[in-house]
């Protein structure tokens, strides 16, 4: 069996009055992130992570933010058309530990309903799927409630 790890970032800017996404769920806020597709920061650190591991490029390489078809599009789509990509390619997710950014607002309220969505959407099991939350201490864009971003780290298996 093989193994191979990938490594995923996301940032996106907060603008007030619109929805927030993250992990595939509806975060309630008086802001939400700016992006051409839904915007969902940990998702797409997931997605950048997976397409990373299996050598495949990135998210704007597969589904380009100059395409209007993507245009408002949830990431839970484009989370489940990279899991098609890594297991047409025979991968198989071995785990993901992710980490999200942000002042406000808390989240850990949500992070069990994130890892059932992400685990359902991936097809995985919910184990596999780690979601942890941080501040910045009020530092920089993050601690400024200008931005939220998020990182990932997945492992993926062959057995090849």
């Amino acid at each position: 069996m093989s193994f191979r790890i990938g490594f995923g970032y996301d940032v996106h800017r907060l603008e007030e009055n619109l929805p927030f996404w993250l992990g595939g769920v509806r975060i309630e806020h008086t802001s939400g992130a700016v992006g051409h597709s839904d915007a969902d920061v940990l998702i797409h650190a997931m997605c950048d992570a997976l397409l990373g591991a299996a050598a495949l490029g990135d998210l704007g390489e597969h589904f380009p933010d100059t395409d209007p078809g993507f245009k408002g599009i949830a990431s839970t789509i484009l989370l489940k058309k990279t899991m098609e990509l890594i297991r047409s390619r025979g991968y198989e997710l071995g785990n993901v530990d992710s980490t999200v950014c942000l002042q406000a607002p808390k989240i850990k309220p949500y992070i069990a309903g994130m890892r059932r969505h992400l685990a359902r959407t991936m097809g995985v099991d919910e184990e596999l799927i780690s979601v942890k939350a941080t501040t910045e201490e009020r530092l920089g864009f993050t601690g400024r409630r200008e931005g939220v971003s998020a990182y990932a780290v997945v492992m993926i298996t062959s057995a090849v």
